[in-house]
């Protein structure tokens, strides 16, 4: 299983035709019953947050391997495939694409309370569900906007995130996983996978590398108002100026600032975006003043802190105050089981075997027909 990593894929255009959606429902639905039955719902949420589980299981559904369109697809296939019987199974899944994603806390809270559980524990998985979002957006400025995001929950209370994000100028999307039981600290390498087929250039502020940063901006956010300003003050004032000097540091003829080169984030002058004219921004950083929050998660949880007030408080920290953060992508991964040119990785051999070892179990227990049972282990085998 991958513990740290992020999945990057081309960008689908078309749709998913309904005849094929519909088996994917069918047959999803056999798999995920085989999956609760033998293994327990706490099971499915651990296999649906490893990203080449998961990239495996969209695979085995018929979907292209290497489109955007498998994420979404897959999501809403299972979301269907369960429906109605999610109490039966201890499986839940909210969430999904677009507008759908942004009905995810609701999703939570009704069948929190179809269970009757506790406020508390459902205010915890609600809690968890836009801090992943967050920590996506606004920790880990890679270029790319989420767009979809599903949070799949068990009886028993363990949760995973699958969410993916867009670039549309280099039309790719990337996929981010979470999985309750590896998340230790929500704001620092929280994820459980993150597969990629290019790297980007990063902001990475949950990186282990990046815990000066982070300890940093919570003091700024602890400290004066004013003497924030001040030091924002400088680098408005001095934004051309470190431009061109970390330019010539790292021998390039464009003007950038802390050798962040992907335009749509970190093209400079974003100094000037994020601080020059930025009224909300100095609302924003007015308010968490005020507040004064106990550390780095509170500060990021607070309403209308996103990327541009945690990349101000980041370049405050490293300008200003020395504290360099990461700008290696988090992503480790790029296809399922490697390469058979070692590109990007040898092939793992044990993992692929045991890829399809799992499947073929679950596919020889499905109440399907011989010759569609066969039609699946010809794929895998």
């Amino acid at each position: 299983m991958i513990k740290r990593g992020v999945a990057t894929f081309t960008l689908d255009t078309g749709q998913c035709p309904k005849w094929l959606y519909d088996r994917m429902v069918r047959l999803g639905r056999e798999m995920v019953w085989v999956i609760a039955q033998e293994y327990g719902p706490d099971e499915f949420i651990k296999r649906i947050s490893d990203p080449v589980w998961f990239q495996s299981l969209g695979t085995v559904l018929a979907f292209d391997w290497n489109a955007s369109g498998l994420t979404t697809i897959l999501t809403a296939a299972l979301k269907g495939a369960i429906r109605g019987d999610e109490k039966r199974l201890g499986i839940f899944i909210c969430g999904g694409k677009g507008r759908t994603s942004r009905k995810t806390p609701d999703e939570i809270k009704n069948w929190g309370g179809t269970l009757s559980l506790p406020e508390p524990k459902i205010n915890n998985l609600v809690y968890n569900s836009k801090m992943a979002a967050k920590v996506d957006s606004a920790l880990i400025q890679d270029g790319f906007q989420i767009y979809h995001h599903s949070f799949f929950f068990s009886k028993n209370g363990a949760w995973a995130v699958v969410q993916q994000g867009m670039n549309t100028r280099n039309q790719t999307a990337r996929r981010y996983h979470w999985y309750s039981k590896m998340v230790t600290d929500l704001v620092r390498e929280p994820h459980s996978g993150i597969i990629t087929q290019t790297k980007a250039a990063t902001l990475d502020l949950t990186a282990k590398e990046s815990e000066g940063t982070r300890k940093l901006s919570t003091d700024l956010a602890r400290g004066s108002y004013r003497n924030l300003m001040n030091d924002i003050q400088i680098l408005r004032k001095h934004s051309s100026e470190l431009s061109q000097m970390v330019a010539l540091r790292h021998g390039k003829d464009e003007l950038t600032l802390l050798n962040l080169k992907n335009r749509e984030f970190f093209w400079h002058p974003v100094v000037t975006e994020d601080f020059s004219k930025s009224r909300y921004l100095e609302r924003i950083l007015f308010k968490v003043c005020e507040i004064r929050p106990d550390n780095y998660e509170k500060l990021l949880s607070l309403e209308g802190v996103g990327p541009k007030t945690m990349r101000a408080l980041s370049l405050v920290s490293e300008v200003i105050y020395g504290a360099r953060p990461s700008y290696e992508d988090p992503a480790r991964y790029s296809f399922a089981h490697g390469g058979k040119d070692a590109t990007p990785y040898p092939v793992d051999r044990a993992t692929y075997d045991s890829t399809i070892a799992f499947f073929s179990r679950l596919v020889r227990k499905m109440k399907l027909p011989f010759s569609e049972k066969n039609k699946i282990l010809k794929k895998l085998c």
